[in-house]
């Protein structure tokens, strides 16, 4: 198992990619703190991964509150009694023109996508720092490369995120910290097929732009979380790696 007793919290676990790393963490042996504002969502999977013999607990936070994100902490030093590893998986988008967008909205997708993680990131790595080490995972987007319409702050936070990584990483590797991201193209998770059905998601265009012609699944990004979790990613730090079928890379139809 390569996260044998380690403990691990992922934001935004309550489903969703979030909630298909907590799968292949306890799957590999590690100790689990689903940390949602869905507290029904966050419980369901606490009894998903119960169930599978891992050991779960699950924690209500807004990860851009920072009491409960201190909070967050503190119920997982209480219960397992340290952080070896943060996902910051939390994130929303709200599509959007540009022309027409409030202050309000702007401020939130910011605040969840990028002030959350610097947040989680912070109360957690006081925690590593007493325990020598630790591995900080921030879920970005391809979206953070480059952009598609309506999707203002949303490429902005992402793009920041890339940013906040390497920085986190240069100023904490002295701490035994390694701060990397993951940046996935289209997922197929549940809401994504949801709003494929409905024709507000066009699948087979995303296909057509993607080399390998398809969505990724959860569960490949979940098993690229627990590589770099894990020590077999021991020397890497500070990067952003794309998992998108090549979406990025593609320069579209000829």
């Amino acid at each position: 198992m390569k996260l044998k007793n380690k403990v691990a919290i992922i934001t935004g676990a309550a489903k969703g990619i979030g909630k298909a790393i907590a799968k292949e963490f306890v799957k590999e042996g590690a100790k689990v703190v689903i940390a949602d504002v869905d507290l029904e969502g966050a419980k369901q999977t606490v009894n998903e991964l119960k169930q599978m013999g891992g050991e779960a607990i699950f924690v209500k936070v807004d990860v851009t509150n920072p009491q409960d994100v201190e909070n967050m902490v503190n119920e997982t030093v209480k219960h397992f009694g340290k952080i070896d590893i943060l996902v910051n998986n939390a994130g929303i988008s709200i599509p959007m023109p540009a022309l027409e967008m409030p202050l309000n909205v702007w401020n939130k997708v910011i605040s969840v996508n990028l002030t959350g993680p610097f947040l989680c990131s912070q109360a957690a790595a006081k925690v590593m720092v007493k325990h020598g080490g630790g591995v900080i995972i921030n879920i970005a987007s391809m979206l953070g490369f480059i952009a598609i319409p309506k999707r203002a702050p949303y490429c902005a936070s992402k793009a920041g995120l890339i940013g906040l990584t390497k920085e986190l990483a240069v100023e904490w590797a002295s701490y035994g910290i390694r701060v990397v991201a993951i940046a996935p193209g289209w997922v197929a998770t549940k809401r994504v097929i949801e709003l494929a059905k409905k024709g507000i998601v066009n699948e087979e265009a995303i296909k057509m732009m993607t080399p390998m012609k398809r969505l990724a699944t959860p569960e490949e990004i979940a098993k690229l979380t627990v590589f770099l979790a894990s020590d077999d990613s021991r020397f890497i730090t500070g990067e952003t790696i794309l998992i998108d079928g090549g979406y990025v890379a593609y320069g579209g139809p000829v």
